[in-house]
């Protein structure tokens, strides 16, 4: 055989061999089951930059390619009702729903954050106030409870209230006893053929929770406080051990970015549609907000998406 010959035996020869292998790649592929846009810590408030801003971030989801079925708002909807007098939280509510009807057209799925709390850090607050606590919240975004699960195809969303009240002062980011067993009862009865995707403001587990102030301490520890990360996370952690469905957390709080894999969950922080509270980045991250992509086999990906 001439060696022009043999060289375009053996290149035909090759090119059959990977035709399989190309079909088997093609075949693996996880399929799509669906696409949404995580968005967290808004923080909207009157203003021309706030408004602009919250305004073009919800247009920038709506045009989304491939388009996003649907919204999931990880907390901190509005700048801050925690110590804000009564007309000043009505006004910043007001403004969220303006903008928001104005611009959205998906359905949103909303977690509650602490600064959407009513009046926990007010010096004097009037705790007879139907509207005081989570109550308003709640009111303003139509939840019945504080936590509340969905599904999508073969996922299932748990939406926490990661946010609790310190008698001693502040925040402690954690669950409640009757929302643990709440949460305990719901993993047990979902069926292990399907997935689990579990939202909370306050991070379960992340490592930007530990770099928030962007410094170390006198004595070169770094620091990841009781309100900027789940205090009962070892405690979750056992629970979630039971459970190898559990394929993502999703969180905001801390207006940074990171993603880490551990025990078989991605944990993801998505970062701050307001960046640093409407004045650019905060630290080294541009406003922006998450795409995720869930698929039928469990997986995920997300993708950052800094909207300008």
């Amino acid at each position: 055989m001439k060696r022009k010959d043999f060289l375009r035996s053996g290149l035909a020869v090759a090119t059959v061999s990977m035709v399989p292998q190309a079909l088997d790649a093609q075949s693996v592929s996880p399929k799509k089951s669906f696409r949404f846009a995580f968005i967290s810590d808004i923080h909207v408030k009157p203003g021309a930059v706030p408004e602009a801003g919250m305004a073009k971030a919800i247009q920038h989801v709506q045009n989304l390619k491939p388009r996003a079925e649907f919204i999931i708002n990880g907390g901190d909807h509005i700048m801050d009702a925690l110590e804000a007098k009564k007309e000043t939280a009505q006004k910043q509510w007001e403004l969220y729903h303006s903008i928001m009807n104005a611009n959205n057209k998906l359905t949103v799925y909303p977690c509650i954050g602490n600064h959407d709390i009513y009046g926990w850090f007010q010096k004097t607050p009037d705790t007879a106030d139907p509207l005081y606590g989570k109550a308003w919240a709640m009111k303003e975004l139509n939840m019945t409870e504080r936590y509340y699960n969905f599904k999508k195809g073969n996922w299932n969303f748990i939406v926490l209230d990661s946010v609790q009240n310190n008698p001693a002062g502040g925040y402690i980011g954690k669950i409640d006893e009757g929302q643990f067993a709440w949460l305990s009862a719901k993993l047990a009865a979902i069926p292990a053929s399907e997935y689990i995707c579990i939202v909370s403001h306050i991070p379960i587990l992340s490592i930007c929770s530990g770099l928030f102030f962007n410094k170390t301490e006198v004595n070169g520890d770094l620091m990841i406080k009781r309100n900027l990360m789940h205090s009962d996370f070892l405690t979750l952690k056992t629970l979630f051990n039971k459970y190898p469905n559990i394929k993502a957390c999703l969180s905001g709080h801390v207006h940074l970015q990171d993603e880490v894999h551990y025990h078989g969950i991605n944990y993801y922080c998505n970062g701050a549609v307001c960046g640093d509270w409407w004045s650019g980045p905060f630290q080294e991250f541009d406003p922006a907000y998450a795409v995720f992509d869930f698929y039928e086999d469990g997986s995920c990906k997300r993708e950052i998406v800094n909207y300008g």
